[in-house]
């Protein structure tokens, strides 16, 4: 089983369908698909949770709805509560990078949820009596509390992060050696001489410049033949320009 399918995030009492239909959509980015909603409100817009939902629309059709935090995390062993605020047992709490192992542990085999409280009041002290541990996101002092979502977001991404699943693409084109690499700058030496993009006094120090430039990250064979092919038309267009120059003045 996929351990981000253990993973719960349960929203208490959103007032925002816009936020809410954000989280489906930032869940979905970190491929976590277990929604909760505690206690949701008679006047919620779920158009506009749908309306910002987009493409994670299935991911809001699927919530599940509780009457209470309890009812919703009844099931789960790690219960992590998010909160803004310091003070009391608030100082104990993990940034979600420390959790996500934590986390990810228990999500093994057993269900586990993140909790985010609302907008303008976050998690009551009653409810963060039901967590196990609390999730403390770092923020500047200019504004320490974040948008619903924005907080879903990241520790989800720090779930999904330490998780592993994600693969970044690697480069396949073959790293190109010193011969190659040589016979390209040998033809941008060519090119600088030919376009008189600097006098022969001060070649080898662009040219120094130059090896810098294309050196300061991996070459590719590829890269080489695109910047050997610029050389090369560049001094192409430089002999037909010569050669209509010298028609002109005969």
């Amino acid at each position: 089983m996929n351990l981000l399918e253990n993973i719960r995030v349960v929203l208490v009492e959103p007032i925002f369908g816009g936020n809410v239909g954000s989280v489906c959509r930032a869940m979905n980015n970190n491929g976590i698909t277990d929604l909760a909603i505690v206690n949701p409100r008679p006047e919620f817009d779920w158009d506009d949770a749908r309306k910002l939902s987009c493409n994670a629309k299935e991911q809001l059709e699927a919530r599940k709805e509780y009457a209470t935090l309890a009812d919703a995390v009844a099931g789960c062993t790690v219960v992590a509560g998010t909160s803004a605020r310091t003070g009391f047992y608030r100082d104990t709490a993990y940034s979600p990078k420390e959790f996500a192992p934590i986390g990810l542990e228990s999500a093994q085999d057993q269900k586990i949820a993140l909790v985010f409280g609302r907008e303008d009041k976050g998690l009551f002290n009653e409810e963060l009596a039901l967590c196990t541990h609390i999730i403390q996101i770092p923020s500047s002092e200019l504004y320490t509390s974040l948008n619903l979502s924005h907080a879903v977001y990241v520790c989800c991404y720090e779930m999904f992060s330490a998780a592993g699943i994600f693969q970044p693409s690697e480069e396949t084109a073959q790293e190109a050696d010193s011969a190659f690499r040589e016979r390209m700058f040998a033809v941008w030496r060519e090119m600088m001489i030919e376009t008189e993009f600097t006098h022969d006094q001060k070649l080898d120090h662009m040219m120094m410049g130059l090896r810098r430039i294309f050196t300061r990250g991996k070459l590719t064979v590829p890269d080489c033949k695109i910047l050997m092919g610029l050389a090369k038309q560049t001094l192409w267009v430089t002999n037909q320009w010569r050669n209509e120059q010298e028609k002109k003045n005969h």
